[in-house]
C-alpha cells in the first residue's frame, strides 16, 4: 500500500495538471469560442485520476487509523499520562472492576469489593486507564470536541472569564506619557458541568472475554454513546436550564448577531443572511469569512452539515468548469473552501430543511471561542435483570461534561432567514 506522503504528492501533481488543462481551455475559448475534444478528454481523464487517488488516500488513512488504535490499546496511558507499569493498588482496582462488570458484587469476595471505588451516590467509578481510553476516543467521534478548546475541572461549574480583558498601550514613563488603565471586573457568567447518562448493553459472551478485550469493548461502546449525545448538545443544546451544554448553533447572541429573521442579504454583527432563501452559494460564505476579525483567522474553520458542503462542492467556475471546493492534499485532513478546513456535523441545519435551527454554517476560531469542560470520574450502574432474557447486561454510564461559547467575536454565522 502506498505511503500517504506519496499519494499526497500524486494528488498535487494531478491538480497541477488540471490547472494547466484549465488554462488551455480558457485559451481555446478565447481563440476559437469552444473547447477542443482533445482538451476536454484530457480534463476528464485528469479528474478521473484525482477521484481514484483520493479514494486510495482515504483507504490509506483508514488503515493508518486502525493501526494507531491497535497500538494505543496495547499500551493505554493513565489519566496522568504515565505509561509505566501499574501500581499494585491500581492492578487490584482494575481486577476488581472487571470482576464486578462480569458478575456484579454478588460474585466478589469482600476484599475485592473493598478495591472498588464508588462515588457519592454509590455508582462504581471507571478505572483511570479505561477512562483515559474512553476520553481519547471521543475527539474523532465528536466533531465539536475536536474543534473546540477543552479543560478538566473538579467543580460543577467554571467562570467563562474570571476577569475582564487587560488593556495595554504604548508609552514611556520617562516622557510622562499616560498609562493605559484597566478596571478588572469579575464575571458572573458560568459554564455548567451537566450530567450525561447513556446506556450500553453487553452480551454475556463478551463479559466472559479477557480483561483486555473486555476493556476495548467497553471503551468502544461507551465512547460512541457519549460522543453522539455530547456533539448534538455542543451544537444545538438548550443550555443549563435544560441541563444541557449550550449549543453554539442556537446561541441567542449569535442568532441575533446573524440577523436571523431579517431581510435576505442583510448583515449583522456576527453574520449574514443567505442572499437567496434556502440556497447557499460561495458568495455567501466569502461574505462571512471577511466579517471575522483578522486576528482569529489563523486556525479558523468551517462547521456545516454534510449536505451543505455537497452544495458548495458542486459549484463550478463559470468558464473553466473547475470546482471551487478543494480536497485536502494531506492524508487525514478535511477538505477546504477558500483555504479553510470544512468540518461536518449532522446536527447542523441544512438550508433547505425546515427546522427551528436557522444558523446553517459557522466560520471561526473554535479553539478560542467555545470551551468544552470535562469533570473527571466516569461512573457506572450495573443493570442485572432488565435485559437478562436477551442474554445481555445493561450498564448505565454517568459522564459529566459542559460546554459554552466564551468569545463571541471569534465566530461569524450564515443564517437562513426564511427557514
Amino acid at each position: 500500500m502506498p505511503e500517504p506522503k506519496d499519494l499526497a504528492e500524486l494528488v498535487q501533481e494531478a491538480v497541477d495538471e488540471l490547472h494547466k488543462a484549465s488554462d488551455r481551455q480558457d485559451a481555446e475559448i478565447k481563440a476559437q469560442g469552444e473547447i477542443t475534444g482533445e482538451t476536454k478528454a484530457a480534463v476528464e481523464k485528469i479528474q478521473t485520476n484525482i477521484t481514484a487517488l483520493l479514494a486510495s488516500q482515504e483507504e490509506v488513512v483508514k488503515a493508518a487509523e486502525a493501526m494507531e488504535v491497535k497500538l494505543q490499546r496495547q499500551a493505554i496511558p493513565s489519566a496522568a499520562g504515565d505509561q509505566g507499569p501499574k501500581s499494585e493498588e491500581a492492578k487490584a482496582r482494575s481486577a476488581a472492576f472487571f470482576k464486578w462488570i462480569r458478575g456484579g458484587k454478588v460474585a466478589m469476595e469482600p476484599q475485592e469489593r473493598k478495591a472498588l471505588v464508588e462515588n457519592a451516590i454509590g455508582l462504581i467509578l471507571v478505572p483511570e486507564d479505561l477512562e483515559a481510553e474512553i476520553s481519547r476516543a471521543l475527539p474523532p467521534l465528536t466533531p465539536m470536541r475536536g474543534l473546540c478548546g477543552q479543560r478538566t475541572t473538579t467543580r460543577d461549574k467554571i467562570r467563562r472569564r474570571s476577569l475582564t480583558e487587560v488593556a495595554v498601550g504604548w508609552g514611556k514613563l520617562e516622557t510622562g506619557g499616560p498609562l493605559t488603565e484597566t478596571t478588572l471586573v469579575p464575571s458572573d457568567a458560568h459554564i455548567h458541568v451537566e450530567d450525561l447518562y447513556g446506556l450500553a448493553k453487553i452480551g454475556e459472551d463478551e463479559l466472559m472475554d479477557t480483561d483486555a478485550n473486555l476493556q476495548t469493548h467497553i471503551a468502544s461502546s461507551f465512547s460512541v454513546a457519549i460522543a453522539t449525545a455530547e456533539n448534538r448538545a455542543f451544537v444545538v443544546g438548550s443550555g443549563h436550564g435544560s441541563k444541557e451544554p449550550e449549543g453554539l448553533a442556537v446561541d441567542a447572541a449569535l442568532q441575533a448577531g446573524g440577523l436571523i429573521g431579517g431581510a435576505a442579504g442583510a448583515e449583522g454583527d456576527f453574520g449574514y443572511n443567505l442572499a437567496t432563501a434556502d440556497t447557499i452559494i460561495p458568495d455567501d460564505m466569502l461574505r462571512i469569512e471577511y466579517k471575522l476579525p483578522p486576528q482569529y483567522l489563523p486556525g479558523a474553520k468551517w462547521l456545516m452539515h454534510r449536505k451543505t458542503e455537497l452544495t458548495v462542492r458542486l459549484v463550478k467556475r463559470a468558464v473553466t468548469g473547475g470546482y471551487l471546493w478543494q480536497p485536502s492534499l494531506l492524508a487525514g485532513q478535511p477538505p477546504q473552501f477558500d483555504g479553510y478546513p470544512i468540518v461536518n456535523s449532522a446536527d447542523m441545519n441544512y438550508p433547505a430543511d425546515t427546522l427551528d435551527q436557522k444558523i446553517v454554517a459557522i466560520f471561526g476560531n473554535f479553539k478560542l471561542g467555545y470551551l468544552v469542560v470535562d469533570r473527571q470520574g466516569i461512573a457506572l450502574q450495573r443493570l442485572d435483570e432488565l435485559y437478562a432474557e436477551a442474554g445481555l447486561v445493561g450498564f448505565k454510564v454517568h459522564f459529566r461534561v459542559g460546554g459554552g461559547p466564551v468569545r463571541y467575536d471569534t465566530f461569524t454565522v450564515l443564517s437562513n432567514e426564511s427557514s
